[in-house]
């Protein structure tokens, strides 16, 4: 790789002669940083109101005025890739960044199983003690929330070391590995994350207030704030109690084979990590509007109770980022819930249901969806296979972004279905080279219903790139469901390996249709 010789320099100018007053910055620009390439790159801080800001960037100068609210900001043209790049220029007040490379700068957020960290992963001695990587760039934010939008987040930019990574996002590692393999350019990976924490906690009030169908959100938080008191109260009171009966209740799962119960949580209330926008107050807005490429996102098991909701959520989630950075439709891409046996499979699924709303949200421009309930562990919320999620979103990058590769990035869609008699015949969308069965063995996940809305176990046979199912039970189908339950049968994949998503060719009410 070239290296440019860019001088990186943020100096406060001071206009007073009596005034001193020091520039100050996001955590976010720091010595070891990486900056998005070939993009305009936003520049801000804050200084004494009226300070004049003179920022030089390779042979840019720019020069801004802090505001009344102390806020200043300017917008340097795009450069290339390169670097380290550092120099140190005097001054009234003066901030020197070091070891500065260009190049590509991801956002990986989410909740635990993005924040899932390498140490604790599959393979994890091997991969780590590999993991010398000094063009990628680490930016691990320290957990936080905030009832109010920050200006700055607690963390610093690491090389990528073996001393280094073993706490960083294990699916965000292999991602960016990936893509620094595949790229030849420094990889930056920003990672914003809190296990347990549903998508209202990552957005912004204002958005959920305006979304009729999210204003229950909000209404339901100042319902907690208010008996948070007393609730406190009775949870401390029982809390001996609580943890035996989920104890009991978790040695039962096991001997039957089935992953544990959600634990017992604290109920919510000030300082809860549940607070609808109080990881986007702490953790994102910092962040904004740092140029970046794109967001690889995990999350959703925290909103399976409410999975109908999701559908709106999350595609206003994504469109919150998007106004909030300015950077137009940026890469959004994310994963799909994996499987898990939390019990006897029941005939109603939420966590089939979310999955349903995160398909649905591939109809938003400049989205991708890694299908994931191949490589899950049905005993465990937190699968340690992280590889081949973090591979499968590089995938989607370097064949929808950078051409590197012209291998097929996802698993088949379901597209639309014709009948004839007692037969449905379904199209996909990604059968690149046809459609397989898992392992040479006869399809399984497939059901079919009737009028009646009753499914019956289906047949189901590969055409080409169509698969066709029936049901010596159902004389005239109308409705085909695959892999609908919480820990599915997987058996439909494309040449390259890539698992089907789940899917249901109808739209009639399901179990958290009514819940908010």
């Amino acid at each position: 790789m070239n290296h440019l010789n860019i001088i990186t320099l943020l100096v406060l100018v001071v206009s007073s002669q009596h005034v001193r007053a020091r520039v100050i910055l996001p955590a976010i620009f720091n010595n070891g940083m990486v900056l998005q390439r070939n993009v305009n790159i936003p520049v801000w801080g804050k200084a004494a109101p009226g300070e004049n800001i003179t920022v030089r960037f390779l042979e840019q100068q720019l020069v801004a005025i802090a505001g009344d609210d102390s806020s200043w900001r300017v917008s340097l043209a795009p450069v290339p890739a390169g670097g380290p790049h550092t120099r140190t220029v005097a001054g009234s007040d003066t901030l020197v960044l070091n070891n500065i490379l260009v190049g590509e700068v991801w956002i990986c957020s989410g909740q635990s199983n993005m924040e899932f960290a390498m140490a604790k992963s599959l393979d994890a001695e091997r991969d780590v003690s590999r993991a010398n990587h000094p063009d990628i760039r680490l930016f691990l934010i320290k957990r936080a929330l905030a009832e109010d939008p920050q200006f700055t987040c607690e963390a610093t930019w690491q090389e990528c070391s073996s001393t280094t990574v073993g706490k960083f996002s294990a699916v965000a590692y292999h991602f960016g590995k990936r893509l620094h393999q595949q790229l030849n350019l420094p990889i930056g990976l920003i990672q914003a994350t809190w296990g347990g924490t549903p998508g209202e906690c990552w957005m912004s009030r204002e958005v959920l207030a305006s979304e009729e169908e999210l204003a229950p959100i909000l209404d339901r938080w100042r319902e907690d704030l208010a008996q948070y008191p007393d609730a406190r109260k009775e949870y401390d009171k029982n809390l001996p109690q609580i943890m035996s009966d989920w104890e009991e209740a978790a040695g039962k799962a096991r001997v039957a084979g089935q992953a544990d119960p959600p634990r017992p949580q604290e109920p919510r209330g000030p300082g809860s990590r549940n607070t609808p926008g109080g990881q986007f107050n702490a953790m994102i807005v910092p962040l904004v509007p740092y140029a970046m490429k794109g967001v690889i996102w995990y999350q959703g098991e925290a909103n399976a109770a409410r999975a109908y909701q999701y559908r709106t959520l999350f595609p206003a989630l994504i469109q919150d980022w998007r106004c909030r950075w300015g950077q137009g439709d940026f890469p959004f891409y994310f994963v799909q819930l994996p499987n898990l046996k939390r019990g006897p499979e029941p005939s109603r699924s939420g966590w089939a249901e979310l999955r349903e709303a995160q398909l649905l949200a591939l109809r938003i421009p400049n989205t991708g969806m890694v299908v994931t309930i191949d490589v899950g562990d049905s005993l465990n919320l937190h699968p340690t296979n992280k590889r081949p999620v973090g591979l499968r979103l590089a995938a989607i990058a370097e064949a929808q972004l950078y051409s590197t590769t012209a291998t097929t990035y996802s698993g088949p869609l379901y597209t639309s279905m014709t009948i004839d008699g007692d037969r449905i015949t379904l199209a996909f969308d990604h059968v690149d080279g046809g459609l397989v069965a898992k392992d040479g063995l006869p399809l399984l996940g497939f059901m079919v219903a009737g009028t009646d809305k009753l499914f019956h176990t289906a047949e189901a046979t590969i055409a080409g790139d169509r698969v066709q199912v029936r049901s010596e039970q159902v004389a005239n189908p109308i409705a085909v469901r695959y892999a609908w339950a919480d820990n599915p049968f997987c058996s439909l994949f494309n040449v390259a390996g890539l698992p089907a998503s789940p899917f249901r060719t109808d739209d009639w009410p399901e179990v958290t249709f009514t819940r908010r």
